[in-house]
């Protein structure tokens, strides 16, 4: 007779439980369409404020049009990762034109921006080292710190001064130290004292480092990010960038010195460990970089569409917290009042999502909002039209 086996994962289905006691179970939406403007999501055309694509790109024709081309030439596939046979032209030329871009001296891919991060921080560091890392950095850095076994010192969102007292306090103690910060925060939006932090590194000889995947293709001239954003360049070791967000496709980068890379070459373990990009998505990322030095009016119309839509939930009496960006979030404290006003958005036409604890602090559960430059002013107007209306419908505004 054959035994009743346990589950050995049971206790999982407690932990759901729990979530949907708590109103913080979400299934996953499924994208029926391109990612446009208003998009069709489980059957429904909806106003899309929830994607990264902030320049409309991800459905642009150029890009659709050099995927194609890469493919009939090259196939879907490289076949391997970078380190065996897996480097095409493609990448190398990828990795060329994002170090051209970005005013350094190289540049490595990797398969996302998560491991980009990930990566880096991992193969640089040792558990002889520290980090000091703003409370809010991106779940990316803060695994990447896990992983490298170094100390880690967390200093207060934004608060350069504590930063500082971190690193003082570390003077003299053996290691190397790494200054890490977001460029632009992904949930409230805010930008990062980078000037600051960076005056702070160089005082106390740590290395900066700034992942810039949400101000990639949003700040600096024709999106170059917060470094030239503020001016810094040569003051910033490390740049982090991403592929998947304003550029419209797939992966992240990393931008520095031609030692750093060719370190990351031979240390970081997802580089090492994961086949590289299809063909089609480094031809489709050298499509977009065209468009963001050619087009610079992409980046205009983000920023217009950004000013017109802040004005409008500010109008309307909502806390959209410390927003400098075109990521605006809708604080309404709890987060499962944030995921039922985001399903009551979307049954109205409006694709925006409910976030709240552990990705936001406690108490601090909102719906995110992300407008691109491909949004007409008429689909921002009606946007913000639906979240006011059913925000009342809902007591969220009186």
């Amino acid at each position: 007779m054959t035994p009743t086996r346990t589950d050995p994962l049971a206790f999982l289905t407690g932990q759901l439980d729990a979530l949907r006691a708590a109103g913080s179970f979400q299934r996953l939406r499924v994208l029926e369409s391109a990612c446009d403007p208003v998009s069709r999501f489980d059957g429904h055309e909806v106003i899309n404020l929830a994607s990264n694509n902030y320049l409309g790109l991800a459905n642009h024709p150029k890009l659709r049009e050099a995927a194609i081309d890469a493919i009939k030439h090259y196939g879907v596939g490289s076949g391997a990762v970078r380190t065996i046979s897996g480097t095409m032209r493609l990448h190398m030329e990828l990795e060329e034109r994002i170090a051209a871009f970005k005013n350094v001296e190289a540049c490595v891919v990797f398969q996302s921006g998560f491991t980009a991060n990930a990566g880096t921080v991992s193969a640089i560091l040792t558990a002889s080292d520290h980090i000091v890392s703003d409370a809010l950095n991106h779940a990316s850095i803060i695994d990447g710190c896990r992983l490298s076994r170094a100390k880690i010192h967390v200093f207060p969102h934004k608060d350069a001064g504590a930063a500082e007292e971190k690193l003082k306090a570390l003077d003299g103690v053996p290691g190397r130290k790494l200054l890490i910060s977001d460029g632009v925060f992904s949930m409230d939006g805010d930008i990062g004292p980078l000037p600051d932090l960076v005056a702070v590194a160089e005082r106390y000889g740590a290395i900066m480092m700034v992942d810039d995947a949400h101000s990639s293709g949003v700040l600096g001239r024709n999106g170059r990010g917060t470094v030239d954003h503020f001016g810094l360049h040569g003051r910033v070791d490390i740049q982090v960038g991403t592929l998947s967000k304003a550029v419209g496709v797939l992966g992240g980068y990393v931008c520095g010195s031609r030692d750093l890379i060719d370190f990351l070459y031979h240390r970081a373990r997802p580089f090492l460990f994961s086949t590289s990009h299809p063909p089609s998505v480094a031809a489709a990322c050298l499509a977009a970089f065209d468009i963001l030095e050619n087009e610079p009016e992409r980046i205009d119309a983000l920023w217009n569409n950004t000013r017109r839509f802040k004005a409008s939930l500010r109008d309307a009496g909502f806390d959209t917290g410390e927003s400098q960006t075109p990521i605006t979030p809708i604080i309404v404290g709890d987060a499962a009042l944030a995921h039922a006003f985001s399903r009551a958005l979307f049954d109205n036409g409006l694709l925006a999502t409910g976030i709240g604890y552990p990705t936001v602090p406690e108490g601090r559960a909102r719906i995110r909002t992300i407008v691109t430059a491909a949004h007409t002013a008429g689909q921002l107007d009606r946007a913000a039209g639906i979240i006011a209306s059913v925000a009342r419908q809902m007591r969220i505004l009186p």
